[in-house]
């Protein structure tokens, strides 16, 4: 394994290694156990990002992956300072029937969620704290106000964003300026080969506000991991949106032409599309989420993949992006 290679998240001064481990599956697909040899392996090969979000475990178990990482982190021996910790506010964290201001951005819900999370985290500071989503209705005066006092009081150093669209993050960052407040300093968008509409709007957006940005889904749901050849040697159908999205024959026609493609080149389709993000302007690191070692291991690989030229333009030509905004929609 290669050393990690680390890279500063926007225009901060913080610096974070250029893949992030997901935790979405830890919990609902992966138990404390296996969960807790992930995360040290991942910190074993100088993985510093961590992302999680107060709501994954979902239904009634939300707040479990944070209460796994907590457990994690109380193990000691300094894996809390070695780790980046980020994670996300917004869905509804009322026990049983949703209660009004237990979601959103209002200064109360945000007040309410970072406390509940640092407690699951066993942590009394959460380095990059994020919106999950917009909301609509609460203004950025209040949402910084909010954030501001947390920095103050040392419980959150930076704020991000998620799923923003590109006039959001302006919104947001120049409202910050005119409070004299840090602004959002990384978003979190759906970006990979098979959904590029971020190059659009979002992703420049992010770079002339200096936010990094860390795509999640890097592999499309697993679309680009190589399904239709597991169907075809394993006997492994897809399943979920790969499934739906493959159910369109021009889906399976871009999916079979990327696949004859790497298979040319003799290159492993999932570590392909993680790396093909390394070399995007603007971006961190992906997101990796993984259910097992194994997949850990195959995601760091890609880090000392290096995509040759031809492989690239081919890409491209299977994959095209929308262009740059206006000329993607005007001249």
């Amino acid at each position: 394994m290669g050393l990690m290679e680390y890279t500063q998240l926007g225009r901060t001064g913080l610096k974070v290694s250029r893949l992030v481990l997901g935790t979405m599956n830890f919990g609902p697909q992966t138990d404390e156990p296996t969960s807790h040899t992930i995360l040290d392996s991942a910190l074993g090969a100088g993985l510093n990002f961590v992302d999680t979000a107060n709501v994954y475990g979902w239904g009634e178990n939300k707040g479990r992956t944070e209460e796994i990482i907590g457990s994690w982190f109380a193990k000691g021996d300094g894996r809390r300072d070695k780790t980046v910790l980020a994670t996300k506010m917004y869905g509804n964290m009322a026990a049983g029937d949703p209660w009004p201001n237990h979601d959103l951005l209002s200064a109360l819900n945000i007040r309410r969620a970072v406390e509940a999370s640092l407690k699951r985290l066993q942590t009394d500071y959460i380095d990059v704290y994020q919106f999950h989503h917009i909301d609509r209705n609460t203004p950025f005066e209040e949402i910084w106000q909010a954030i501001d006092v947390l920095i103050q009081q040392g419980k959150i150093l930076y704020a991000g964003s998620s799923n923003f669209a590109g006039y959001k993050i302006a919104q947001a960052n120049e409202t910050a300026a005119r409070r004299g407040s840090v602004g959002l300093v990384s978003e979190q968008c759906l970006y990979n080969l098979a959904e590029r509409r971020a190059e659009m709007e979002v992703i420049p957006a992010a770079q002339e506000y200096g936010l990094g940005v860390i795509p999640w889904s890097p592999l499309h749901g697993g679309l680009l991991g190589g399904v239709i050849k597991k169907e075809v040697e394993g006997g492994r159908r897809a399943s979920g949106r790969s499934a739906e999205a493959l159910a369109s024959s021009s889906v399976r026609a871009q999916v079979q032409a990327y696949e004859d493609l790497l298979d040319k080149h003799g290159l492993e389709p999932g570590e392909t599309a993680l790396a093909w993000l390394l070399t995007r302007p603007g971006v961190t690191g992906p997101i990796v989420g993984p259910r097992t070692g194994e997949q850990l291991e195959s995601a760091l690989r890609a880090l000392e993949l290096e995509l040759p030229e031809e492989v690239l333009t081919g890409l491209d030509e299977i994959f095209p992006g929308p262009g740059p905004s206006p000329e993607a929609f005007a001249w």
